[in-house]
């Protein structure tokens, strides 16, 4: 009976996540992919709620970035605590459940803030909902990471983030012909933004009942550690040792943080180069659907062994300081222009970062993930510090141009990671890429043989035959 379900699991233990192949992944993935749209829906409609708070309740574009410090903040809390905890305790789906339901609880409060038209309501309230994506993130990043054959995690991941940029793009396009069409005043603004949250909380609560009744597969450390045993021939190391994961972790930080402020200041930037409030915000809807069609375009171009996950990641970081450099230094309509260049370059980073400096951690892999997701919380403080410049040159006919030179100068420091990867872990990136584990049933991991030997070296038994040696290999890929 589907009440009845066993909805936990053991992480020490060898599992079906180890043979899980390309067509059995397809299912799974796609419903966690439905998870995707829902934050990028929250992201975009924040970066317009961020410039129409500015004006609806009378506050500085530095306090206004305190929607995106709750936010954000929330992604530095939960993932390496409660989230994290979750993940590796009782598996992917009690933390996609308990994410939802999180979720539920931070748009319900939207109603409330909405009626007191206060900004602190409104902050605590995108915490919450923060606390709920996050968690749900934490699971559906690892998740897409790891579900399925090895060699596919960036295409995997960056389909999904596609997806992301659509939620992206619909929001501030619904926001500006929908929220705030036609609102004669702050009151009836407000109210839409309530009726939304609303909205999304009901659908939100089906999602609950349905990740609940639908089979899903599980996947454990365990068997990420025979899984990059099988790959690798080796143990990776105890987790202090992951540089990879460490650079990865920090440049996701300056990356996010960074891409986070571009989105949230892009509509006063477009008010500073001379256009419009409603044409600012069509174009920021404009900016993020070309971000979001490039991510599939990113995924196309991964399918061909020409075009290496780590030599895109380089490319695109780079071009985003570039562009983002040229629109600080630009006026006017090809400043807008630039601008919208750099968010087309934004496409295939943070997947493509995340699924690089995952490789190779094995047993590691969901803590590993915590630290990636808990890495979004760059989003906490560089648009602050965006928010601040700008705020502090407000005389200025440029201040917000200005401003920019934050996030770019950060696009910098995220490039780290990239030249890490492309002159130091070439050779551990391309082993896996090209590994043809989990393609199909002709090339899963033989799990009983595994859990034979394991046992007998728990039991203590040493056995230093020809036919142990054996029974290791017919352990491997058959």
């Amino acid at each position: 009976m589907a009440w009845k379900r066993k909805i936990t699991v053991d992480d020490a233990a060898i599992g079906q996540g180890t043979t899980i192949t390309l067509r059995e992944s397809l299912l799974p993935c796609a419903l966690v992919t439905v998870l995707f749209f829902l934050w990028g829906f929250a992201y975009g409609l924040l970066d317009v709620l961020n410039s129409h708070f500015q004006d609806a309740l009378n506050i500085t574009a530095s306090m206004a970035s305190g929607l995106s410090a709750a936010y954000f903040g929330a992604y530095f809390l939960c993932p390496l605590t409660i989230s994290g905890w979750i993940l590796r305790r009782y598996g992917f789906r009690v933390t996609f459940m308990t994410g939802l339901a999180v979720l539920v609880v931070g748009c319900l409060l939207f109603w409330p803030s909405g009626v007191h038209a206060s900004f602190g309501g409104f902050c605590g309230s995108m915490f919450v909902v923060g606390a709920g994506l996050s968690t749900l993130e934490t699971g559906a990043d690892n998740f897409l990471a790891i579900c399925g054959p090895p060699r596919y995690s960036e295409i995997r991941l960056n389909l999904a983030q596609g997806i992301q940029g659509v939620g992206s793009f619909v929001a501030p396009l619904l926001a500006s012909r929908v929220f705030f069409a036609k609102t004669v005043n702050t009151e009836q603004g407000l109210k839409n933004v309530q009726w939304v949250y609303l909205g999304v909380a009901c659908f939100v609560a089906l999602l609950i009942v349905l990740f609940y009744v639908v089979p899903f597969p599980e996947i454990t450390d365990a068997d990420m550690g025979v899984q990059e045993h099988e790959i690798a021939g080796a143990d990776n190391g105890p987790l202090r040792k992951q540089y990879n994961l460490f650079l990865g972790t920090f440049s996701q930080f300056c990356y996010v943080g960074a891409q986070v402020a571009v989105a949230n200041y892009f509509i006063n930037f477009c008010i500073e180069s001379g256009y419009s409030a409603s044409t600012s915000s069509n174009l920021l809807a404009t900016g993020q659907g070309i971000y979001a069609a490039n991510r599939f375009v990113a995924a196309g171009l991964m399918t061909s062994p020409k075009f290496k996950p780590r030599y895109m990641l380089a490319v695109y970081l780079g071009l985003c300081f570039v562009f983002g450099l040229a629109a600080t230094l630009s006026s006017g309509k090809t400043s807008v222009a630039m601008l919208m260049v750099v968010l087309c370059f934004e496409s295939c980073c943070f997947a493509t970062i995340f699924t690089l400096a995952l490789r190779g951690l094995g047993r590691h892999t969901k803590r590993g993930g915590s630290f990636l997701v808990a890495a979004i919380s760059g989003g906490a403080v560089i648009p602050p510090m965006t928010g601040a410049a700008a705020t502090a040159n407000a005389g200025s006919p440029k201040a917000f141009h200005h401003a920019m030179a934050i996030p770019t100068a950060f696009y910098v420091l995220a490039w780290a990671f990239p030249i890490y990867v492309n002159v130091f872990q070439k050779d551990s990136m391309d082993e896996h890429r090209n590994t043809e584990l989990n393609i199909d049933h002709a090339h899963t991991v033989n799990v009983k043989e595994i859990e034979l030997e394991r046992n007998a070296s728990e039991a203590g038994v040493h056995d230093t035959s020809k036919e142990a040696h054996e029974r290791i290999e017919r352990a491997e890929v058959s």
